[in-house]
C-alpha cells in the first residue's frame, strides 16, 4: 500500500508529520475534522511544502553520484544543484529510514490489533475507564473534536490515529 507523507502545521505553529493512503483520503479526514495536532489538538491544520520521499533504493551510490554530475553539469541554478545534493543525502540514508519506519508501522499495527473497538462509543468507554466504572484495557473507536476536547480538559489522554493503521479497515 502507498501512502502520502504530508509536513502539516496547526495554527499554533506546531509541525508534525500526517500519513495518509491518498491526497484524497487527506482531504476527506480533514473535512471531517479528523486531522488535528497531536500537541495541542488543533483541527486548523495546513499543509506545508516539504519535499517528496523518493523511492531510490535500487540505485547503487554510483549510479546516483553519475546521475547527479550530469544533471549538475546541466543546470547552472544554484537551487536544482542544492535540492540534487538534498537528494543525495536522502537516498544516502533512505534504506536505514524505511527500515526503521517499516518497523515502526509494524510495532504500531500490532499494538492496535491488541485494542478493543469500541466504535463511536469511544468516547464514553474512555471516561468509564477513567472513573473506574469499567475494566482498563486499551481501546480505539471514533470521537468527534468536541468529543476528544472534553476528554482532554477531564485530564483523560487520547490519541488521534489515522485511518489507515485500523487493522479493521485492512481486512
Amino acid at each position: 500500500m502507498g501512502l502520502k507523507v504530508f509536513d502539516l502545521q496547526c495554527s499554533n505553529s506546531h509541525v508534525f508529520e500526517g500519513w495518509f493512503g491518498s491526497h484524497e483520503d487527506y482531504d476527506s479526514q480533514q473535512a471531517r475534522g479528523l486531522v488535528t495536532c497531536p500537541v495541542c489538538h488543533s483541527d486548523t491544520i495546513t499543509k506545508r511544502l516539504s519535499a517528496p520521499r523518493l523511492n531510490v533504493g535500487h540505485f547503487t551510490e554510483s549510479q546516483i553520484a553519475a546521475e547527479s554530475t550530469t544533471a549538475s553539469s546541466q543546470s547552472s541554478s544554484p537551487e536544482v544543484s542544492a535540492a540534487i545534493q538534498q537528494a543525495q543525502s536522502v537516498v544516502a540514508a533512505s534504506p536505514e529510514l524505511a527500515q526503521i519506519q517499516a518497523a515502526v508501522m509494524i510495532q504500531m499495527r500490532e499494538f492496535i490489533r491488541k485494542t478493543e473497538n469500541v466504535g463511536d462509543r469511544f468516547a464514553d468507554e474512555a471516561r468509564k475507564i477513567h472513573e473506574g466504572e469499567t475494566e482498563v484495557r486499551p481501546i480505539r473507536g471514533t470521537a468527534t473534536q468536541e468529543e476528544r476536547q472534553s476528554l482532554a480538559e477531564d485530564g483523560i489522554a487520547v490519541v488521534a490515529l489515522p485511518d489507515f493503521l485500523d487493522t479493521d479497515r485492512m481486512q
